[in-house]
């Protein structure tokens, strides 16, 4: 259920009316726009008697919510939600570039990728530390040693880092990691996100191989719910019949996010496609759309990449990318 408030409501009379709601087991999310005030109201709502709010003189309008998604609905929080990690900002018009390698290799590579990366622009630094791999004999990642070694990166070159996690377990190594990934394999490990939604961190939720819309703004739902509002979208491509490509990147995903909800989402050209020449172009499109950010794998030598080499851009290469996409949001600014 949605309760919007007239404007100029007094404080004093929308609190009495917040803890009175509150009093009737329901979780109260507020949302403060620069005329009306959204009261979005998650629990069971059906004791609720609709006529009655309605009548009071300080409410517009009240009206109940379908979509089984609630706390990430757009409805319940009309503003786009801004993330902030230090100094850099997401969403409600700001952008941000994530760069860095699949994996972490050496305190070298990590930190030699980091500097140049920052360098052509980048505002975060990714980096996996643990490694989700379809094959079990393939490379898993250096796991702890590779969180100290982005934390390395991060004291050099002061750019925050960005993590995947693979089980719950291992939180307590990331306690000084700045956003936390899910990956699209565990968009659904339901137990993982709710201990996640006990953080006081950004999370990355990455979109599954097959799932919809509305099952990736569920698995929000479970961040949430948890009472941890800091999330970021992020559409990597899905699996679709083509073979040509490692996934398909769904582009209209983002727009329809927006329409969906507040959260800002983040688009990933280099797992959408797994083509290093489809990067450029697909990472132009995600900003021509309306993304508000890009996580694009950066290695400083591809050829021997221990993982994803094939989806690399070179330093250089990010570069270019980077210019591109900043005259993309320009033009789009006119």
């Amino acid at each position: 259920m949605i309760v919007v408030l007239k404007p100029n409501t007094p404080k004093e009379r929308a609190s009495a009316l917040i803890e009175w709601l509150k009093s009737q087991n329901l979780t109260v999310h507020i949302s403060e726009g620069e005329i009306n005030t959204v009261l979005g109201l998650v629990g069971d709502t059906g004791e609720i008697d609709m006529d009655l709010v309605s009548s009071l003189d300080i409410v517009e309008d009240v009206k109940r919510v379908s979509d089984p998604f609630k706390c990430c609905n757009r409805k319940f929080h009309p503003k786009d939600t801004v993330i902030e990690v230090g100094d850099v900002k997401i969403g409600g018009g700001h952008f941000c570039l994530i760069a860095g390698p699949c994996s972490v290799e050496s305190e070298e590579q990590i930190v030699e990728v980091a500097q140049k990366v920052k360098a052509a622009g980048a505002n975060i630094l990714r980096g996996g530390a643990f490694k989700p791999r379809t094959s079990p004999y393939a490379f898993q990642g250096l796991k702890a040693d590779g969180i100290e070694l982005l934390l390395e990166a991060k004291k050099i070159t002061g750019l925050p880092i960005i993590t995947e996690i693979m089980n719950a377990n291992h939180l307590p190594l990331f306690e000084d990691v700045d956003i936390i990934q899910v990956g699209a394999r565990n968009m659904q490990n339901f137990e993982l996100l709710k201990e996640l939604g006990k953080l006081k961190k950004p999370i990355l939720l990455k979109r599954g191989l097959a799932n919809t819309l509305k099952e990736l703004l569920m698995s929000a739902e479970y961040i949430m719910a948890g009472g941890n509002e800091q999330i970021i979208l992020c559409e990597r491509g899905i699996r679709t019949f083509e073979t040509q490509t490692r996934n398909t990147l769904d582009i209209s995903a983002v727009p329809m996010l927006h329409e969906l909800s507040h959260l800002p989402v983040v688009v990933d050209p280099s797992h959408a496609t797994g083509v290093r020449s489809l990067v450029e172009p697909m990472a132009l499109a995600g900003a021509a759309c309306g993304a508000d950010g890009l996580m694009i794998e950066v290695h400083n030598d591809p050829m021997h990449a221990w993982c994803d080499g094939a989806q690399s851009l070179r330093p250089e290469q990010f570069a270019e990318v980077a210019q591109k996409v900043l005259a993309v949001r320009e033009a789009l600014r006119k």
